[in-house]
């Protein structure tokens, strides 16, 4: 966190969102119809009405406050390289469509933490802590008689308690620890919602780099579609792709999502729990993950499919150039034929083949110069 550093990163749209004088009606706005109801997009015509209602009861307060229209902040909003909204085209739709950009969702995460909570869950955060610790150790033991030590010394305290629970002994969480484990659960349930944005944002810079590197490379097609489809292939082993298949694989898996919809309701069910007023996060998590990477999953697809595409332009571009050189040729011949010059060392095609290679190899000076084709 040096200095300059800090500068510069007063140029990140998160910064400036927080800084602009619209903030407020912004970060309100778009938590309202985006995060608030877990929306990963919108049309045009339904996020300019729910502006449109927005400011007109803003103006019943402050009446002088937001003088623009509604379509006119949303074209503020999605301006630039920095925008907080993302603008795009939906497939066969002329309706543009709005998307929170990863900025604009960190900037409202951000204020969201800074909420007075009822309590920091410092014991369940401590005990994720050694969780992890103990399951990056287990996954890479590679020593067997460790592991089996390992195994035996857990499955010694599951037979003590399951010895304690058989003499009638009940072990559970007080509510305390209920709710704080239940406050981490939603908290990293929002947090795994944010990053399918980020994801997504991801693979449409690899793509912006992909088209920059078509534009200006001079390689050769085949080279060039080579190291394009490498990368393509690169997307999908990298830890960001690994780690979203191996969700996507779990999430699509029935066995997974009947055990976590199980999980859910039960969770819901606890007393304790329904102390804590949860929001409608949880029970609709399975259909907001779906949501999510199903999104993520045709954006990659539809960037290969637009990559394709951009492809094939340039094999037009290229064919088009060639047919006009064509084009150029087949005038400056027939601006020949009309005017023929009288030169002896011109040389005639079509009825006068044979008189024209009898002058052709007349010129010593042009014969030594051509060589046969192969």
């Amino acid at each position: 966190m040096e200095h300059d550093y800090l500068l510069k990163l007063r140029q990140h749209p998160t910064w400036r969102l927080l800084c602009t004088d619209n903030s407020a009606l912004i970060i309100s706005f778009f938590y309202r119809v985006f995060i608030q109801p877990n929306c990963r997009s919108l049309k045009q015509s339904e996020l300019t009405e729910k502006l449109e209602d927005t400011l007109f009861h803003l103006r019943q307060i402050q009446r002088n406050k937001y003088p623009k229209t509604a379509k006119a902040y949303l074209t503020d909003w999605a301006n630039g390289e920095n925008a907080f909204l993302r603008k795009y085209y939906a497939d066969n739709s002329d309706e543009p469509e709005f998307d929170l950009t990863p900025a604009s969702e960190k900037s409202i995460e951000w204020l969201r933490s800074l909420e007075q909570k009822q309590f920091i869950g410092t014991e369940s955060r401590l005990l994720t802590v050694f969780e992890l610790l103990a399951s990056i150790l287990q996954t890479t033991q590679t020593d067997p008689q460790q592991r089996i030590a390992e195994l035996e010394a857990q499955k010694t305290e599951i037979d003590a308690e399951i010895s304690r629970l058989q003499q009638g002994e009940v072990i559970s969480y007080d509510p305390r620890q209920v709710k704080e484990r239940f406050y981490q659960l939603e908290e990293t349930a929002r947090s795994l919602l944010m990053d399918f944005r980020q994801v997504e944002e991801n693979f449409r810079q690899l793509d912006r780099r992909t088209r920059e590197k078509i534009a200006t490379s001079s390689k050769h097609k085949g080279d060039l579609l080579d190291d394009i489809f490498g990368e393509q292939d690169d997307i999908g082993d990298s830890d960001q792709g690994k780690s979203f298949q191996a969700f996507w694989g779990l999430l699509m898996s029935p066995a997974r999502q009947e055990e976590f919809n199980n999980l859910i309701q039960k969770v819901l069910a606890l007393e304790e729990v329904q102390s804590c007023e949860p929001d409608e996060l949880l029970p609709k998590m399975k259909y907001h993950l779906l949501e999510a990477g199903e999104k993520v999953q045709r954006t990659s697809s539809s960037l290969v499919e637009q990559l394709r595409r951009y492809l094939d332009d340039q094999v037009w571009l290229e064919n088009k150039r060639i047919m006009s050189i064509i084009h150029e040729i087949e005038k400056s011949a027939i601006a020949v034929k009309q005017t023929p010059p009288k030169d002896k060392d011109f040389i005639y095609l079509d009825d006068t083949k044979e008189c024209a290679r009898n002058n052709f190899l007349k010129q010593p000076s042009l014969n030594n110069e051509i060589s046969p084709l192969n």
